[in-house]
């Protein structure tokens, strides 16, 4: 299992380092990221292996960094191919499943996912 995190902190220069610097001191390390900003907020969504959640929302909460929302993704291996997008996302379309999120990880093609329906998309991608 994966978890992912958002957080949101002031749009400012600097945050994002001390977010950075707080999980790396706490030896954890972040999988994937998303972050964008908008109405003077950075908002930063964070993966993480399950094992590692725990001593990441501990380090991100020392920093002052609460966690906005926590939530069980799916991380999917994907083909570096024009059309993998397309195929996995009509898969869990004609599943009824929305996706409420999707970024990318961090050294290799994985895609993360979540959902409210956690268990029709991964049975919607078994067989794709």
């Amino acid at each position: 299992m994966a978890k992912n995190f958002t957080v949101v902190l002031q749009d400012r220069p600097g945050e994002l380092a001390r977010l950075g610097e707080a999980t790396g001191q706490a030896g954890v390390n972040i999988q994937g990221m998303c972050a964008f900003t908008g109405e003077g907020h950075g908002v930063i969504h964070l993966l993480f292996d399950d094992g590692a959640a725990s001593a990441a929302r501990r380090a991100l909460d020392e920093a002052g960094m609460g966690v906005a929302d926590e939530r069980e993704v799916l991380v999917i291996d994907v083909a570096d191919q024009p059309g993998t997008l397309g195929g996995l996302a009509r898969a869990l379309g004609e599943a009824n499943v929305n996706i409420e999120l999707a970024y990318t990880t961090f050294g290799g093609i994985k895609l993360v996912i979540a959902t409210d329906d956690m268990d029709s998309a991964r049975a919607a991608l078994d067989g794709a």
